[in-house]
Parts: C-alpha cells; structure tokens; sequence
C-alpha cells in the first residue's frame, strides 16, 4: 500500500460520538504515505476525500456493540452496495462506504476502529471518562494497522 487515510467521523459537541475527532487529536505524526482528516458528521466530505483515491482506509467512530463503555474493537465492515440514500446530509458511516463502493473510490482494505459510547445522544462536550480511556489504545490499533499496511510488499496485479 502507498496511500492510507485515517478518518475520525463523529460530532464532539454530543459526547462520546466526538471519539473519532479525539482520537485524530491524538495520534501525532503517521508514517510517509498516512493522512488523517477529520470529517465531523460530514458524510459526503468523506465520500469526497475517498474519491481522491486511497488503498486503505481505517475509520474512527463511537460504535454500539452492546459492550461496556470504553471497549474498543477493530471490525472488517461488510459493505454493500448502495441504496437509495434520500438525504445525503444524513449519510452516516454505512452509507458513505456503500456509496464509495457504488462509485468504485471505496478503498481495498477498510477497517473501523470503534468504541462502545457511554452516551452518544446528550448534547455534551468532551468524552466520557471510560470512553477518554479509550482513545490511547484506539491510537495505539491506528499506529499498527497503518504501519503495517504501509509496510506490506505490493500485491501482484490479477
């Protein structure tokens, strides 16, 4: 991989759903080929940076998985094809990588990593302290992922 693009998605001003853009503040500098951006809840900016062209995408969002506050996972999404989406300005996460995916700009590896939120829905700045606890291991996966996606041979063309 040369090109991999790190983005924090998530709205700072509703609690833990700013886990993304935290984890953005966080990470400090990326290995030559990394670019981080930071998409608030703007799904067609991010349908729009990944229309530029990347081979690996890593995403950073709060993510209900019904565990407790603060857990963090790293999920292969599947993504499906484009649907109908009736309002772009809603176009959460799911719709922008099925859109991508519909426009041929989605990237060959995508992973999220997510925290389970505390509370995503209040209108409140600053994380949740389980979930502030989180943003270092999140980092930690991010720092991983990228290096080793940057650090892979080419894969032969098919």
């Amino acid at each position: 991989m040369k090109r991999v693009l790190v983005a924090g998605v998530g709205n700072p001003l509703r609690g833990d759903d700013g886990f993304g853009p935290a984890v953005i503040a966080a990470l400090g500098p990326l290995p030559e080929g990394a670019q981080t951006t930071e998409t608030g809840i703007g799904g067609v900016a991010l349908l729009q940076d990944l229309m530029l062209g990347w081979d690996g995408l890593v995403l950073l969002d709060a993510v209900e998985r019904g565990a407790a506050a603060g857990t963090v996972f790293v999920l292969e999404p599947e993504v499906p094809e484009a649907v109908h989406v009736p309002d772009v300005h809603l176009a959460n996460p799911d719709r922008v990588l099925s859109m991508a995916l519909s426009l041929g700009a989605l990237p060959e590896r995508v992973l999220i990593v997510g925290c389970q939120p505390e509370d995503a829905h209040s209108l409140a700045i600053g994380l949740s302290p389980a979930v502030a606890r989180a943003v270092d291991e999140a980092v930690a996966h991010v720092h991983r992922i990228v290096g080793g996606w940057l650090l892979e041979p080419a894969r032969a063309a098919v």
